[in-house]
């Protein structure tokens, strides 16, 4: 087991290296491993963060990263909840977007990779069996480290790998087609390689855990999946978007991305959250985080992440949750009476209609 791997998880060089291990995952889950807690946290970040990074990376070994990743799926399995895979599929695609797109920029020519522990472009290609579906344009090959270098990719696999709702950009007939290929940029080559890992994490989930020891030596941490999942019910669009009236922890998290100031993953993700439940549209949180360093891909993406395939929006985390996350800040005496921030921003909104009505009469 090498950091590639477990960086990797997903690849098949990793999951040989798991079915060669010698290691039983019925022992592996009921003693107490430190690869189940990982795997826990790795359901929990994806979850809540929208993210499977580690909040404690120097914590865990290689081995424990890459056996994580089996555990996890067979967390995500015992759930059964269409949403929890969906989630940690996203999660896992996100996670894995953020460390190929800095293998590939660090390299030296775009192709090649620099270290034993990142990847090159090449090796995804092969993982994904698009090696001869994507090829660089003959004039970008003199300056293959530039991020706008153009592709060329068989119209088979686009259609394949995108989404016409990702924008207008990826329709097909806003693209120059031509010989049968699509022609792309290097950044959304990048964005159709996250949708790729993602479905390739998705595949299989979730699947019967035949084995009855593995699931009551796993029922605890179930059911505290479970509960963070009953956490982000769907809720209903409020429509109404106004800044001051909302709950102290979003205003705090507001004022700091309109700052450029860096959120972490479950801070960016409670605020995005928010500002989706509130109906507020891609655009307008895009421009949120307009002047932070974040991508604005990257916000898209998320933003699309917290709705279903209906629409629905999925609330932020519970007050209870940005406590334990420590983004819970200058409560107030409303603070007290609620236990969620969709639920203070409509009661703020209620007690301001009241006012407006009692100074009218």
């Amino acid at each position: 087991m090498n950091a590639r791997h477990a960086r990797y998880p997903f690849f098949a060089a990793a999951r040989e290296a798991v079915g060669q291990s010698d290691v039983a995952l019925s022992e592996l889950v009921t003693s107490d491993d430190p690869a189940v807690s990982r795997g826990l946290e790795r359901v929990e970040r994806a979850l809540m963060a929208g993210t499977v990074e580690s909040e404690t990376p120097g914590e865990w070994t290689a081995r424990d990263e890459l056996l994580s990743y089996p555990v996890a799926r067979i967390l995500v399995s015992l759930i059964d909840a269409p949403a929890a895979v969906r989630k940690y599929a996203h999660a896992e695609a996100a996670t894995a977007y953020d460390r190929f797109t800095e293998d590939f920029e660090t390299s030296d020519d775009g192709l090649k990779s620099t270290g034993t522990t990142t990847v090159e472009l090449d090796d995804f290609l092969t993982e994904f069996e698009l090696t001869d579906d994507v090829r660089p344009e003959a004039d970008a090959q003199a300056a293959a480290t530039r991020r706008d270098d153009a592709y060329r990719v068989s119209l088979g696999s686009y259609l394949t790998l995108s989404d016409p709702d990702w924008g207008k950009r990826w329709r097909l007939v806003n693209r120059e087609v031509a010989d049968g290929e699509v022609r792309i940029i290097r950044e959304e080559l990048y964005e159709l390689l996250r949708e790729a890992v993602r479905r390739q994490v998705a595949e299989g989930l979730p699947f019967v855990v035949g084995d009855d020891a593995i699931a009551e030596a796993l029922d605890a941490e179930v059911d505290s999946l479970r509960g963070l999942l009953a956490d982000r019910k769907p809720v209903g669009r409020i429509d109404t978007v106004v800044p001051d009236l909302f709950p102290p922890c979003m205003k705090h998290l507001l004022e700091r991305a309109g700052r450029g100031a860096e959120l972490d993953h479950h801070s960016r993700f409670a605020l995005t959250a928010f500002l989706t439940g509130i109906g507020m549209d891609t655009d307008e949180i895009v421009a949120v985080y307009r002047q932070s360093a974040l991508d604005e891909e990257e916000i898209r993406y998320q933003t699309e992440y917290l709705r279903d395939e209906a629409g629905t929006q999925y609330a932020p985390p519970s007050c209870a949750t940005m406590v334990a996350y420590g983004d819970c800040v200058n409560t107030d005496e409303r603070c007290e009476t609620i236990t969620h921030p969709l639920a203070y921003y409509a009661r703020a909104l209620n007690d301001e209609g009241e006012r407006g009505t009692n100074a009218a009469d």
